[in-house]
């Protein structure tokens, strides 16, 4: 995996798809502490498949 190429780095999907969430629910992040409760909300016991992981390992 490159050090600097997100376009092949799957942990970047995850982060894309926490920030996404967050977007959607913009308006009830009144403070951080519940940006992060949403953020761990959405990634907790989430089960991630991205074609991109595989070229890595078997998963």
């Amino acid at each position: 995996m490159a050090p600097n190429a997100p376009q092949q780095n799957p942990v970047e999907d995850v982060w894309l798809q926490g920030k996404n969430f967050l977007r959607k629910y913009w308006y009830l992040c009144k403070s951080f502490k519940i940006v992060k409760f949403f953020f761990e909300f959405c990634i907790d016991d989430h089960k991630f498949d991205f074609p991109k992981i595989n070229q890595y390992s078997c998963f």
